[in-house]
Order: C-alpha cells, then structure tokens, then sequence
C-alpha cells in the first residue's frame, strides 16, 4: 500500500507543478544549497520504471521551457547587454591607454637618469683616450646606418603592399631596436626615436589594410587575411567593424544592382533578395567566427549589425512587396513572401543567428493588415451576391474551389455541398482565406484568423436574418439591401446555408488553424501524470469548442427569427388581429355541440411543419437533428405564446364569458392534438410536453372556479387521441372511410384499444389525481 501512496503523491506533485509559472518551477534549482543528487534521490525514491520515464519527460520540458525563458530574456535585455559591453571595451582601451602613457613616463624618467649619470661619468675621466670615443661613434653609426636601411625596406614593402612581409620587418626591427636598449650600445634619445619610427610605420601599415578592407574589389580571401592581419597588429576592435562595414558595402551594392535591373516584385525576387541577404550576413558571421572565436564583444557587435541589416531587409520587401499587398488584402502575397524570408532566415540558426523574431516583429503588422482587408472583401463580395440571390440550392459550380482540402478525387466527389450562391462564395473566399493563413503558425494569426472567420459570418447570417420577409432592422444598424426569401423552401434555404456552414463547412476549415500543440501539451501532462478517473479527458480544454459554440449561437439567432416569423403569422391576421384568442373556445358554450376536430389555427400550424418537414427531408440530408430541432423550436414558439398571452388567460379566467365545458374540451382536444403530431414527427421536447400540461393545468382550473367539475364534462383521454389521430389522417390524405360508423367520435365513445399516444397523455387522470 506503501508504493501506491508514493506513486500518487509524484503524480500530484508533477501535475501541480506543470500548472506553477516558470519562475516557481526553478526556483528549486537556484537554491544555493541544491544538490542534484539529493534531488534525484527523493524524486526517484521508490518508484517504477514508468514514474520514472514521466519524471525524466517532466525534467525535458522543464528544461526546454527554461532554454525559451533564457532566449526570451536575452532578446528582451539585448541592446542594454550590448551598451554595457561596449562600454567595457571602451574602459579597457582607455586603461591600455594610461598603461602605455605610465610607460613613456617611466622610459622618460630613466632617460634623464641615464643622461645625468652619462654627463658624470664623462666629467670623471677625463684620461679617456680618442681611440675609446673613435670606437664608440663608430659603432653608433653602424645602427644608424642598419636603421635607416630598414625603413626604406619597409617603405617598399609598403609602396607594394607585401602585408605578409611588412609586419615581419616591423616585428624584427622591434627585436633589434630592443636588443640595442638592453646592450646600451644606442642612447636613449636614439631608442625613442627609432621606436617612434616604428610606430608610425606600423600605423601607416594598419591604414593601409583598413583602406583594402573597404575596397569593393577586394575578394573574400583577401578581407579575411586582411582581418587576422590587423588583429595581429593590436588594432582587433577597428579590424571587427571593418569587416562587418566591407560586407555592408558589398551587400548594398548588390541589393541596388538588383532593384535596378527587376521590373516585377513576385516571388523569383523574394526569393533572390533573401538569399542574397542571408547569403552576406552568414559570410560575416563565419568570417567574425574564423577570426575572433565567439569573444563576446565581437559576438555582440555581428548580432546588432545583422539585425540592422535584416530590418534593411524587411523594410525593402515592406516598400516593394508587403505595403502593396496589405493594402490590397493579397493576403496570399504576403503569407508566400515572410514564407520564404523565414525560410533563409532559419537556415543561419546552424551559425547561432536567430532572427527570425526580428523579422516577425516587423512582418507582423502588414500580415494583420491583409488579414482584415481579406475579411472586408469577403464580407463586400457576399453582400453583393446577396442581392440577387435566389436563395436555392446547389451544388458548386465546375472550376469552383473545394470545400476542405482533398486527397483524391474520390473523396472530392463524394461530397459537395449544397448552398446558395452567396453561401457557396462564402466558403470558398474563407477556405482561401483559412489555407493562406495556415502555414503561418509562428506569427501567432491562427487567433485573429479565427475570430475575424467569426466576425464575418455574423454579418452573413445578419444578411440572411434581413431576408426573411418582416425583418426589422435597428437604429444602428446601416440599411441592408437584400433579396428577399419569399417561399418557405426559399426560407428554410437559408437555415441551410447558416447550418451547413456552422456545423460542417467552417470548423472543417478552420481545423487547419486550431492549436495541435495544445492536444500534444494534453498528452505530454497525461503521461507525466497518473489517471486517476474517467474524468481526466473532460478536465482537458478543446481551443476550437468555444468558437463552434458562438458559430452556432448565430445560426440560432437566424432560427429564432425564422421561427418568430412564421408563429406570427400563425397568430395574426394582415390586419393585425389576433387568430388565436380566447373567443374561439368561450363562445362555444350555449350553442349546440360542435363536431369535434382541432381548431383551423392548429391544423395550419400541423400542415405547416409537415410542408417543412417533407422540405427539409431533401433539404438537411444527413443534419436531420437540426431539422427536428427547427420544428420543435416552431412548435414551442407557438404554444408559449399562448401560454404567456395575459389577454388569453384574462379572458378565460376573469372576462364576462369565461370557458365553458364545451370550451375547455375543444382547447383540451387542440393541445392533446399538438402533443400527438409533435410526438409522431419525433420533435416533442420534454419542455413543450410540460407546458402542454401546465396550460390544460391552467384551463381545467379556470373552469373548476365556476363552480363546475371539469373533469365530469371531459371525456376519456383515448377518445381525445383518436379525435387527433383521425384529424390527422385527414389532414394528410389517409382517412380510411369504410367503417364511419365504427370510427365514431362522440365525446361518449371509449375505445376498445389501446390510444395511439399511449399512458403519456392520460392527462386527464394526472389532473384528478392531483
């Protein structure tokens, strides 16, 4: 029991800690006191092969998170990283400086030194003979003499550019000049001045290589002799940034000599400004490699010089490409172009430069730029459509884009949608849209995408809403011109289009865009941690569920309206009289009994949903829910009217004639034939059930505050059930007339068999039970 109480606790405990920030995850890490044993030991205490395969997993994604938090934090600290490392180079050449000015002093002071000692010396002997002087001015013009051979040597030497050789004579005239000092067969006024020639030579040489360095013809070979050359010469800083200026010059006559001669900015000249873009920052950076080793100085120097030559870059493409696009909502334009920049630009990652953030950083805006030109278009060109379409059905016209992508043509035949003209433009401008975002993933548009797919339907179904005969339109809302849905299939087309869309056309698209990291970072934290229930899937967030529910969401807005429409029409007259009021069931009573069958206004409401029905049969092939859910939605719209109509109940409950028993029969009979049509279509929900019920609830007690009983006067419930269900046949065309007599529907006739609706509308007895 031990084990499996540990084996839960790690489970916790890595499941815990996969939710905390970064920060707090390697806070254990960065304890002074952490010991990586220790930590080994109490985490793999006790535990099995499989804990400890999560526990290693957990340690990889921790450390990889912990590499991009470092990255992240490095580029967003880089140009104070890059002052301050200047600043240090500047401080230790300044320090070199004063190092080299304490020297001279202290030469200048052992010179005066020497000199006074020399003048004491010559005034104590006195005796020296000429032949010792004769010696010693003989040997000082041996060294001037050797002297001032070498500087013509070296003048030549420079005059005809021997570098090589140069900086040997220079280095053994050094060795020479310093050897004479340490013999003291030169003085010191002769040293100084032979050195001060050497160092002026020397800078004449560094002059001379920086000056190749900028020359435009000099050849690669040459700039990186040219560099390790003037490193050797102490001058590393200047040699540096020479390098990196002769490789700017290079690139930028490049990038002129190409815009001079391109007359199209397509893709063939993207293609070959990148490379010739990254093709020079990467010789730089072997260059600065090869010669400087990864100094940091040097380090920080060619990442701030590539970075200012790849904004060069994007702003190019920004003038010549991406502007043009953006505005012009070519979204497909500029998606092929940052492809293809991101394409060479992570081919320099093998050297150690990312730029890739650089270049998002400053693509971005135009991208999010042609994505909403995209979008206004397709929002244009479908309210365009709108106006003159004819709201049926078909299939897409040949040469029209797929819906979704396809992998043969079987399974490109097997489904083509039925839409309208304006819906079948929709889709096809979207799957454009959502294909050409796609490959876009590391720009992060997969969201703004998404919502402005959203966006753009709501107008859509906002178009179809305004088709409906009736549709009013609010103060804010511009005035929309539309062709109008006269006909119910015309009508019932548009809840097509609205659903085929939201539920099978749109999501399928916009699985392209929805976030499968999100699914792997699901499976990674399932396997790091132990399953505890069947509760572990449902606790795991689905990005795309949310944007299907507010698809959805729109669709029933353009139902509810679909639905108010035609109860309306239902209730009211042209005239705006009411059809279903109280009278029809109060004047019943004082007359002679009427021949039972459903009210004219619900037998209007039963052949309507059965037209639709029959209408939606070929129209919702294979989205029957919805359709169900269309005529159940109708049908409830109808009934809670009734049921919420203050004047109906007013009438029947407290007006001068209330409902009677024949009334109260007749509406009993007209609700118990709503519940038998509803439940043989398959759409009677258990709400419309309950305020069927609550309703006749409501009539029987009206009645009951007469002073009769309603339930003396109320025939059985299976006399009621086949009332409607011979008014349904009728209604329909299957009446079977041969046995009338048999067939009778007098209140007082009781069947023999069991009621079509079966115990569920025994209501009658619920009633009196209760």
């Amino acid at each position: 029991m031990e084990p499996k109480i540990e084996h839960m606790g790690l489970g916790n405990s890595l499941e815990f800690e996969a939710h905390l920030p970064l920060s707090d995850r390697l806070k254990v890490f960065k304890k002074s006191q952490f010991e990586p044993d220790n930590f080994v030991t109490a985490k793999c205490h006790a535990m099995t092969e499989k804990e400890v395969k999560n526990l290693c997993s957990y340690l990889v994604e921790l450390k990889k998170a912990s590499a991009e938090e470092m990255r992240k934090s490095v580029y967003a600290n880089y140009s104070a990283f890059i002052r301050t490392s200047k600043e240090i180079t500047d401080l230790e050449g300044q320090l070199l400086s004063m190092r080299n000015l304490l020297s001279t002093q202290a030469a200048l002071v052992h010179g005066l030194s020497d000199g006074v000692l020399v003048n004491s010396t010559s005034t104590a002997h006195d005796d020296y003979d000429d032949e010792d002087t004769y010696d010693e001015n003989r040997h000082l013009s041996e060294t001037e003499k050797w002297f001032a051979e070498f500087v013509d040597t070296l003048e030549v030497l420079l005059a005809e550019r021997r570098v090589n050789e140069a900086m040997a004579a220079l280095d053994e005239g050094e060795l020479i000049v310093e050897n004479a000092r340490d013999k003291r067969s030169i003085t010191r006024a002769a040293f100084l001045s032979f050195r001060t020639t050497i160092n002026e030579q020397r800078q004449r040489l560094v002059d001379q290589i920086a000056e190749t360095m900028l020359q435009p013809s000099t050849r690669a070979d040459e700039l990186r002799s040219s560099v390790i050359a003037l490193k050797k010469l102490g001058d590393g800083p200047r040699a540096h940034t020479l390098m990196l200026s002769s490789h700017c010059q290079k690139l930028q006559s490049n990038v002129k000599s190409l815009n001079t001669t391109t007359t199209s900015y397509g893709g063939a000249y993207i293609t070959t400004l990148s490379q010739l873009v990254f093709r020079f920052i990467a010789q730089a950076a072997s260059d600065s490699l090869a010669a400087f080793s990864e100094d940091p100085a040097y380090t920080s120097e060619l990442v701030t010089w590539a970075v200012k030559q790849t904004e060069a870059y994007a702003l190019l493409l920004k003038r010549h490409v991406l502007a043009s696009a953006a505005a012009a909502g070519s979204l497909r334009v500029a998606a092929e172009c940052i492809h293809i920049c991101l394409g060479h630009c992570s081919l320099l990652e093998s050297r150690g430069l990312c730029l890739s953030p650089v270049l998002l950083r400053l693509f971005k805006p135009f991208l999010e730029q042609a994505l909403s030109c995209n979008l206004r278009r397709i929002e244009q060109s479908c309210s365009a459509l709108a106006v003159a379409d004819d709201w049926f059905l078909l299939h897409p016209t040949i040469g029209a884009r797929p819906s979704g992508s396809t992998s043969s043509l079987t399974s490109l035949s097997s489904y083509q949608p039925k839409l309208s003209s304006s819906a079948h433009r929709f889709n096809s401008m979207v799957q454009e849209l959502l294909e050409d975002v796609a490959p876009l993933e590391t720009l992060h548009l997969d969201g703004p995408a998404l919502e402005g797919v959203l966006q753009v339907f709501n107008s859509y179904v906002n178009l179809l809403i305004h088709a409906l005969p009736g549709a009013v339109e609010s103060e804010e809302e511009v005035h929309i011109i539309v062709s109008m849905a006269e006909t119910e299939a015309q009508q019932m087309a548009l809840l097509a289009n609205a659903s085929l869309l939201a539920d099978e056309l749109l999501p399928r698209a916009a699985m392209k865009l929805l976030p499968l990291q999100q699914g792997q970072t699901n499976r990674t934290m399932a396997d790091m941690t132990p399953r505890r229930g069947s509760d572990k899937q449902s606790r795991i967030p689905d990005p795309g569920r949310e944007w299907k529910r507010r698809l959805q969401r729109s669709v029933e807005q353009l139902r509810d309206s679909f639905c108010r429409l035609h109860a309306l029409d239902l209730i009211f007259t042209e005239d705006g009289d009411t059809r279903l009021n109280a009278q029809m069931y109060t004047c019943m009573d004082g007359s002679i009994e009427p021949e039972w069958f459903p009210s004219p206004i619900l037998q209007e409401l039963f052949a309507k949903l059965t037209r639709m029905a029959n209408i939606a049969t070929d129209m919702f092939v294979g989205r029957e829910r919805f359709a169900t859910i269309l005529l159940m939605r109708l049908t409830e719209t109808v009934i809670l009217w009734l049921s919420d109509d203050q004047n109906f109940w007013a009438e029947i409950e407290e007006g001068p004639r209330r409902l009677g028993p024949l009334g109260l029969q007749q509406f009993y009979l007209d609700m118990q034939f709503v519940l038998l049509f509803a439940s043989q279509g398959r759409y009677l929900s258990r709400h419309l059930h309950q305020v069927i019920k609550n309703i006749i609830a409501r009539a029987i007690e009206a009645v009951h505050a007469t002073g009769i009983d309603p339930y003396s006067v109320l025939p059985e419930d299976d006399w009621f059930a086949e009332v409607a269900q011979i008014a349904i046949k009728m209604l329909i065309g299957k009446a079977n007339f041969t046995n009338v007599e048999d067939d009778g529907v007098s209140p007082t006739y009781s069947m023999s068999g069991k009621s079509p609706y079966g115990s569920e509308t025994n209501l009658a007895h619920q009633y009196r039970e209760h």
